[in-house]
């Protein structure tokens, strides 16, 4: 029997899973600068600007403000203000006001990013299989309601519900986002849901401590896969791979798994 035959969900994380970063943070920083009439910033200093202010931002005010009820346009100008800051530049309020607006825009766009190329056709083979798909994510609301749709990705079509940290205020790796998940995929058990992923401590853990399947996706060959597969998670380096281990005519023990 397939893995596949046994599955009534399946959810996956976003980035690094269905989409990726296109080009450098820079890149979008710099044509903001630039159209304000601002020289452009060091691409490596405004990188570890924003490194350094986001994960500050989300320690104080953890999935983009929701406790705090900080609106998202608030947490995300707070967040880019203070990555030019620490990247040595500083504006008035005006010119900040204009090159916010313009990063703003941009991530809430398709701009920045793209989509793996099996994607799309894993999502919907698997709907057309009756299996239903959501989505996992620490992410805002703009990533259901515009950025995924954007690219192509939409609801009905390709997935079927959505769990955002920004909207329900719950980020990974609490497993308390998992478990939203398996009550909004019309309360499936979690032995008949897989999560996919691509981080070990955000993804696989956490799914697994609910009792859900779970396996990684290596799609940039990093050098922790190895310890991944090592510690037992099931390692693709694509959703065609993925694909070839749930219809495999076998009994698998997903937990233990050892695939490279």
């Amino acid at each position: 029997m397939s893995l596949i035959s046994k599955l009534k969900c399946i959810t996956f994380d976003v980035t690094g899973t269905l989409i990726a970063y296109k080009g450098e943070l820079g890149d979008y920083y710099c044509m903001a600068a630039k159209a304000a009439g601002k020289p452009c910033p060091d691409y490596k200093r405004m990188h570890e600007g924003f490194k350094t202010a986001y994960t500050d931002m989300a320690k104080k005010y953890p999935c983009f403000g929701f406790a705090a009820k900080i609106p998202n346009i608030e947490w995300w100008r707070t967040c880019v203000k203070d990555s030019f800051i620490r990247a040595g530049y500083e504006y008035d309020d005006e010119t900040f006001e204009n090159i916010f607006k313009r990063i703003y825009a941009s991530f809430g766009s398709s701009a920045p990013y793209s989509v793996f190329p099996d994607a799309k056709p894993f999502m919907r083979w698997l709907r057309q299989k009756g299996v239903t798909v959501g989505v996992v994510s620490n992410a805002e609301y703009r990533y259901k309601d515009v950025i995924l749709p954007a690219l192509g990705l939409n609801k009905g079509s390709e997935w079927d519900f959505g769990v955002f940290s920004g909207v329900v205020g719950i980020e990974k790796p609490d497993k308390k986002i998992y478990e939203i998940a398996l009550e909004m995929a019309g309360n499936v058990t979690p032995e008949e849901t897989l999560h996919i992923g691509d981080s070990f401590r955000k993804d696989y853990l956490p799914a697994r401590a609910v009792g859900m399947h779970a396996a990684l996706l290596d799609r940039f060959k990093t050098l922790e896969a190895q310890k991944w597969s090592e510690e037992g998670a099931p390692v693709f380096p694509d959703l065609v791979s993925v694909q070839e281990w749930l219809t495999k005519e076998e009994t698998i023990k997903v937990a233990g798994s050892n695939v490279n």
